[in-house]
């Protein structure tokens, strides 16, 4: 039996897959969920301490808010879906020292149409 086969291993999440799918649940609720109500609609083999840890990180990232309920926190996205993505977008862009660099690569690999998109957006920034 090799190592990716032992029934002990875990399949590991991409960084920020937790955080995503945490926002996506909170995003589609329409009332503020405690971390035992976000764990109930993700899928199973998460812990709670993993959902809380990763709640109180979004909140220290002004990403989601909470309000005390009783014992509990509860939890309330700040944004909708783009908001999350615009967010990690910048994480990301925070990683690298040289922003120019990464920008150019990035608007490079747009298509035609989202280059223009971004294009026109940036203008209408400057008027």
């Amino acid at each position: 039996m090799t190592e990716s086969d032992s029934p002990n291993q875990r399949q590991r999440r991409k960084p920020g897959a937790l955080s995503a799918e945490i926002l996506g649940v909170l995003s589609e609720s329409d009332e503020a969920l405690t971390p035992g109500e976000i764990l109930e609609l993700l899928p199973e083999g998460l812990s709670y301490s993993a959902v809380v840890t990763t709640l109180t990180r979004l909140y220290e990232k002004e990403v989601v808010t909470r309000e005390r309920s009783g014992r509990a926190y509860r939890y309330r996205a700040t944004g909708d879906q783009t908001a999350l993505v615009a967010w990690r977008m910048g994480r990301i862009l925070d990683t690298e020292a040289d922003h120019a660099s990464v920008l150019t690569r990035f608007v490079s690999a747009l298509n035609e149409q989202d280059e223009q998109l971004l294009r026109d957006l940036l203008n209408k920034q400057d008027d």
